[in-house]
């Protein structure tokens, strides 16, 4: 007896080879219940629907599910961007796609959802409102609780050790969170955070007259216990010039927002930190990491990380801290230190080999010699870091224009897609062989996606097309924030996750599982919200924006000026419009220069900046 499903027996056809893909594109053409689409490269396929296909509209967080399997013939109109997951049939003409389900991302009217006004801010206070649930309830906001580790639940893990760097970057996604919505909740939480690092976390040497951080604090035990030198593999026992950076992240956020005097010290006694131990005199740039006794670069101990720099320790000074610094000082010296860590970037990470590779390299000996053997980097690139720089090389031509700046983000934003893009199903991937072997550059370990590196292409896009006016920089802008809000939001449980397959699946293996790890807390997908919502409205859309701050009686800002500039822009492109102090209408403000001269008060006041486009 033969029995139809079983597989086998006489008379049955074997189920052919099949795996499952996502194909993003755009609807050129429908016919019975095939769909063409254009893909990202321009390639033309067609998906087959079936009677049990599946349809939804791509939502953000906190937005209830739209179903509209019933009416797709109506939906797939021409131009309509999706993305389609199914079965693929490799079949003698060409692969069969079968559409399983359909994320349709843009609308009737064309238009691409995540530019309608609000989107970035809800997904931000959604953002906050996880995490701030995850760390603390609803109760009080105590951040003796908070814990480093956080289940893709919600929930925290067994683990009791608070890294700094962590803490700081939970206080930058408050801290934008209020920026942008002016919730005091959010406002409460960074505040407390930022009081938290200060009494806990802060190492203060007044020989040295420097600030330092420590790596962390283990309340295992009956009192809670400083870990100086780092913990984490790739910098065990030495103290990595990158977790000094990201400890001033939130800091520097929330004193743009109150002006706090205790902060700016803080601050302050970091930057001697990276100028006396981090800074290389002679031949620019900063060390990626001192020895914790010596507080010396060149200690054999420091193993493979003796004498060398790094992107992180060079570049990451930018987009963490000291862009925001600028912002809320106007002090020329962050101005210089901006302009020294971009002319290293631009002198020493394109590659000049012969021939050269497309990517910038990110590791190097003491004399800027790339060093292509380090640990687990060797000779591959990080698709993020490449984007990070065109992204802030870009932000830097609005302070300080220069030639060089402007070539290398641009030639980075025009070559990465073909490179590090994936043209078939949307989306960035990870980590890529420097150089080619038969034409291409393979993946190092896996072709993944994770959450920070869509952050960085997202915003470069934004920004590159913002700045040039390029329709095809705007393309691979949407394109990219269809991806992350289609694949990386969890509507489930909250929050964002960590990576996904190439086809967009969810990876919950190992610490990837996690919602708040030494790698993951609240800065990339907060400082994404943020500054998506910035330059689509200012520079996309060309439409106003509300900013919120709560200046204190005592803030030390130079001339008691509250600067409003939501990021660094060329002079004249963006002016500040309106300005509310605790709701009332007030004049005293420079429309140009986005300065509020702030009013003699006893008690923190609430000041509510509208800034748009300058005209013409």
């Amino acid at each position: 007896m033969t029995g139809a499903g079983t597989g086998t027996g006489e008379g049955n056809a074997q189920l052919p080879f099949t795996y499952s893909d996502t194909t993003a594109g755009y609807v050129i053409g429908r016919q019975d219940r095939r769909v063409a689409l254009r893909t990202l490269d321009g390639q033309e396929v067609t998906v087959h629907l079936t009677a049990t296909t599946s349809g939804r509209r791509m939502r953000n967080l906190g937005q209830p599910y739209e179903d509209v399997s019933g009416s797709l013939y109506d939906v797939l109109l021409p131009g309509t961007f999706v993305f389609c997951h199914g079965p693929v049939y490799p079949e003698a003409d060409g692969p069969h796609h079968q559409a399983s389900e359909l994320t349709v991302v843009t609308g009737p009217d064309g238009a691409w959802p995540f530019e309608r006004d609000g989107w970035w801010v809800e997904q931000l206070r959604q953002l906050a409102r996880f995490y701030r649930r995850s760390q603390f309830g609803d109760g009080e906001i105590d951040f003796g609780d908070y814990r480093t580790e956080i289940r893709g639940s919600g929930h925290k893990t067994q683990v009791q050790v608070q890294e700094a760097d962590t803490v700081s970057r939970m206080v930058y996604g408050m801290a934008s969170a209020y920026m942008l919505t002016g919730d005091e909740d959010f406002l409460t939480v960074a505040e407390r955070g930022s009081r938290y690092l200060h009494d806990h976390m802060r190492f203060e040497d007044p020989d040295e007259d420097t600030v330092y951080w420590y790596h962390g604090v283990d309340n295992t035990g009956m009192r809670e216990f400083k870990l100086f030198a780092s913990e984490f593999g790739d910098d065990y026992r030495a103290i990595p010039a990158y977790e000094q950076i990201y400890a001033l992240v939130g800091l520097t956020q929330t004193y743009r927002l109150t002006g706090s005097p205790e902060i700016l010290a803080d601050i302050e006694g970091t930057l001697r930190l990276f100028d006396k131990h981090f800074a290389d005199p002679v031949g620019g740039g900063y060390w990626s990491h001192i020895e914790p006794v010596t507080l010396s670069p060149f200690h054999d101990a420091l193993g493979p990380n003796r004498a060398r720099k790094n992107w992180n320790s060079v570049g990451d000074h930018a987009p963490a801290y000291l862009f925001n610094l600028y912002l809320a000082t106007g002090d020329e010296r962050h101005l210089r230190m901006l302009e020294h860590t971009f002319d290293m970037i631009v002198t020493h990470m394109p590659d000049r080999s012969d021939p050269p590779s497309p990517f910038v390299q990110e590791r190097f000996h003491g004399d800027w010699t790339p060093d292509r053997t380090w640990g687990w980097q060797q000779d591959r690139a990080v698709i993020g870091h490449n984007l990070k720089i065109a992204w802030n090389l870009t932000r830097m031509q609005g302070a300080v224009p220069k030639r060089e700046y402007r070539a290398l983000a641009e030639r980075i934003g025009a070559t990465m897609p073909d490179l590090g893009r994936d043209v078939r199903r949307g989306g960035w991937y990870d980590l890529l062989e420097r150089t080619a072997e038969n034409g291409r550059h393979n993946f190092v370990w896996h072709d993944h996606k994770t959450w920070w590196q869509q952050e960085q292409a997202i915003l470069a896009y934004l920004i590159l097309a913002g700045s040039t006016g390029s329709d095809e920089f705007l393309t691979h802008a949407r394109e990219s924030s269809a991806f992350y809000n289609s694949f990386f939001l969890d509507h489930d449980e909250g929050g964002v996750f960590f990576t996904v397959l190439a086809q967009g699946l969810p990876f919950l293996m190992g610490n990837e599982r996690l919602k708040g790890s030494h790698a993951m807390s609240m800065y990339h997908k907060a400082e994404l919200c943020y500054l998506a919502e910035v330059y689509t409205r200012l520079l996309i859309r060309r439409e106003p924006l509300d900013l919120w701050f709560r200046p204190r009686p005592d803030a030390d800002w130079p001339g008691r000026l509250l600067r409003v500039s939501p990021d660094v822009f060329p002079p004249g492109r963006v002016v500040l419009d309106r300005v509310l102090v605790d709701g009332a209408p007030y004049g005293d403000f420079d429309p140009r220069a986005m300065t509020v001269r702030l009013p003699a008060t006893s008690a923190p006041v609430t000041v509510q900046a509208r800034v748009r486009p300058a005209d013409g």
